[in-house]
Order: structure tokens, then C-alpha cells, then sequence
């Protein structure tokens, strides 16, 4: 089976648990949770036992080294981590609002994850791995966009396969050069996993028939919607199929989308059934929010086999 690689920020999450707005005044936290939408992917895609990697960069600190253990035990390849003496490993903190919305306040751009380089290391695995996922946001900060797009290129000229998630904030749209990358990624995609409207981020199609054919006529083999409490639904080859939602007492969504997503690429390079692929990586992604931290809901087959026959539990 192909080698997974990502390129992408590490950090930890520490979450306020009490509700309100912002951090304005002292209260209690929970955490140090591993994190960072790249390593959730990634460690969903080890989980399930299919070989892969990740590329970032962390301080020589507890945060990086929580980061690490954890990748490291849940079959992830850390090699491409490098550590950084004298630097610090990004974070968030993360409050729940009493909507159920999130305030974020991040610490990426000045810690060690917002200067992620290539490294023999990195360099290594770009050549050692066969498929490489894409997080739309990488693309936004300059040398780390352009280390994702070197080694997109270099993996798909080789015969090997690109997944992208657009991952994207709204605000990272207007980024210069951002579109222009969004579209150069695109074109070279092979799985194209969306959130709602994101679907829509490369077409004017009104309606998502409309998108998805457009989207599959640009040579994407397969579309899977991420439709959160809603569920999900896959397209190729003609192909229509819908997961319905799984019943679960949610806790913390963080992260769940990128479970959902390394769930999904690791039963479809497997050449899994789409169905069947479709209703797992729904599992992992309903598990997910089930528990507090934004990888602490990261599954293994038996443990999404388990909530798929029993999902109150």
C-alpha cells in the first residue's frame, strides 16, 4: 500500500471547561491535548494501520514531545518532525461559547510549526511516499505553500495520488496567491474531501449536482462530502452514495472533519468499498466528537466496527 504523507502544523490544545467568551478572566483548563489538523489526519490514517508519515516542526519542549509520543505509538512516521532548541510548539486555546460556537486563540505563526522547513528528513519522505493529503490552509503561509506544492508535484510525477481537504477560514481566501494554489492543487487532486460550501470554492455551479460534475469533468476520481451532523456522501465513476448521520452525544468536534478524512483515504487506497468506506470513516468522524481533545476520538477498526453495530454504546 502507498505511504500517506502531510505536511502540516503540530500543536497542542488546551480547552477552557467552562462556556462563555474569550479569555478575559482566569478560569480552569484542560489539556495539553496533541493537535493540528494535519496530525489529527495523519494519526487517523496510522490508526488504521496504513503506512504514513508527517512533515512539521516543533519545540524542544513537552508540547512538541506529547505531539510525538502520541503520532509515534498510533503508527505514525516522525522523522520528518524536526525539533527546534530554543523554539516553542504551537498551541491553541480553545473556549466553547454558550451557542456551541468555539473561540480560538492561536499561538502558529511565531512558534516552531509556522517555520516548517525542508530537512533531509522531509526531503526523505517526499521521495519514500506514494500519496501526499493537502490542507488547504498550509497553503496560505508562503514557504510552507510552497514546500506543499514542490512536493505535490514531485509525488503525483512519480505515479502517485493527492487527496486535499480545503480546510479553509474564510479570511485565508483573500491571502495573495491563494486561489492561484488552491487551482494548481485542484488540478492535480485524485480525492477531493470538502466541507459544505467548499464544494462550491472552484465553480459558479448553483447547486451541488451542478459542482460535483464539474468538479469530476476536471479529472478528480472521487468527491466525498463532509456534511458534519448531517452526515456525508461520495461521488465517482457515476457513483451517488449518502452515510446518514450517526446518533452520538457530541463533546468536542474539534478535529472531527480530519478523522472523518484519514479514516476515508485509508480504506480508499485500500480499494475498499465505497459504501463500506463511506460508513467508516462517518464512524470515525461521529467517535471523534464523543470525546475532549481533539485526537483523544481517533479510532482503529474495531473500535469503528464497534460503533457502527452499537452506536449508543
Amino acid at each position: 500500500m502507498k505511504k500517506v504523507l502531510t505536511i502540516g502544523e503540530v500543536l497542542v490544545e488546551i480547552v477552557a471547561t467552562t462556556r462563555g467568551e474569550g479569555f478575559l478572566q482566569a478560569q480552569p483548563l484542560v489539556g495539553p491535548f496533541p493537535s493540528g489538523a494535519p496530525a489529527i489526519f495523519i494519526d487517523q490514517v496510522g490508526k488504521l494501520g496504513t503506512p504514513c508519515a508527517i512533515v512539521s516542526r516543533v519545540g524542544d519542549d513537552d508540547f512538541g514531545r506529547v505531539n510525538i509520543e502520541r503520532l509515534s505509538a498510533d503508527g505514525v512516521d516522525v522523522s520528518g518532525i524536526e525539533i527546534a532548541p530554543g523554539e516553542t510548539t504551537g498551541s491553541a486555546f480553545v473556549r466553547y461559547r454558550e451557542d456551541g460556537s468555539r473561540a480560538f486563540l492561536y499561538n502558529i505563526r511565531h512558534s516552531a510549526c509556522g517555520k516548517i522547513r525542508p530537512t533531509p528528513a522531509s526531503e526523505a519522505l517526499v521521495e519514500g511516499c506514494g500519496h501526499l493529503h493537502v490542507m488547504g490552509s498550509a497553503l496560505s503561509v508562503p514557504d510552507l505553500g510552497g514546500m506543499v506544492m514542490d512536493a505535490a508535484r514531485r509525488i503525483k510525477a512519480r505515479g502517485g495520488t493527492i487527496s486535499f481537504d480545503p480546510n479553509l477560514r474564510p479570511e485565508l481566501l483573500d491571502a495573495p496567491g491563494m486561489r492561484r494554489a488552491l487551482e494548481a492543487v485542484l488540478a492535480m487532486t485524485d480525492l477531493f474531501l470538502p466541507s459544505g460550501e467548499e464544494l462550491f470554492l472552484f465553480d459558479a455551479a448553483g447547486d451541488e449536482a451542478g459542482a460535483v460534475e464539474a468538479l469530476l469533468g476536471r479529472g478528480i476520481r472521487s468527491i466525498v462530502v463532509k456534511r458534519g451532523a448531517a452526515g456525508a456522501s461520495l461521488f465517482q465513476n457515476g457513483l451517488r452514495v449518502d452515510a446518514p448521520p450517526l446518533a452520538v452525544e457530541e463533546l468536542d468536534p474539534t478535529g472531527a472533519g480530519d478523522a472523518f478524512g484519514g479514516a476515508f483515504l485509508a480504506f480508499w487506497l485500500a480499494d475498499a468499498d465505497p459504501a463500506q468506506a463511506l460508513r467508516l470513516a462517518n464512524a470515525a468522524g461521529a467517535r471523534a466528537v464523543t470525546r475532549l481533545g481533539p485526537m483523544e476520538g481517533t479510532s482503529n477498526r474495531a473500535e469503528l466496527d464497534a460503533l457502527l453495530q452499537d452506536p449508543k454504546g
